[in-house]
């Protein structure tokens, strides 16, 4: 288990992968870890192998390969078969069963507000996952690409907590920040 964090203090960029052609792209970069996002039954065993002969540690998105449910036996397959270094998943289940089974688990939040920020605290505590994923990583970038793309208004919202935050969004692009902080209603 600990290798995964090791590997992320060496190198904390991470290699998502969700096609073949960043697979093959992974094997000659300096990451040593990789989250296998997408794949199916089929090709999913080849393409761990293949990265973790190249010394990569692999964690597999098991919500997120074709053919196998969300269930019990998916993971207890994943890891019997697929043998990845752990697992990624959004489900509560998912996370109890691949700690149970010995596997390094992440489990994926999305921060949209207040109430999902505090979900996943509840949820990190009861199932004590080994590390999480937050999602999204980076709102500025988005405000300003989807400014770029679209000739609409982008209204920024979730998880506004400060007066930076309110000066990131605008400059990024967005035309309004609306926060359920009262104390940044008057600024």
């Amino acid at each position: 288990m600990k290798e995964v964090i090791e590997g992320l203090n060496r190198n904390p960029i991470v290699a998502a992968i969700e096609h073949e052609e960043q697979l093959k792209a992974s094997i000659d970069m300096p990451v040593e870890v990789v989250f296998l996002l997408r794949s199916d039954i089929f090709n999913a065993k080849r393409q761990i192998e293949l990265l973790k002969s190249k010394g990569k540690l692999v964690l597999v998105h098991s919500d997120f390969i074709e053919g196998l449910a969300n269930d019990r036996k998916a993971v207890e397959y994943i890891q019997r078969y697929f043998k990845p270094d752990g697992i990624i998943a959004t489900k509560n289940n998912i996370i109890k069963y691949g700690k149970e089974l010995g596997l390094f688990t992440i489990q994926r939040f999305f921060m949209i507000d207040g109430s999902a920020f505090r979900s996943a605290v509840k949820t990190i505590y009861q199932n004590q996952p080994d590390a999480v994923e937050i999602m999204p990583g980076i709102i500025p970038t988005v405000i300003e690409g989807l400014a770029k793309e679209t000739d609409k208004p982008i209204i920024a919202g979730g998880l506004v907590r400060k007066k930076e935050d309110i000066i990131s969004a605008l400059t990024a692009g967005a035309v309004g920040v609306s926060t359920g902080k009262s104390q940044l209603w008057q600024e």
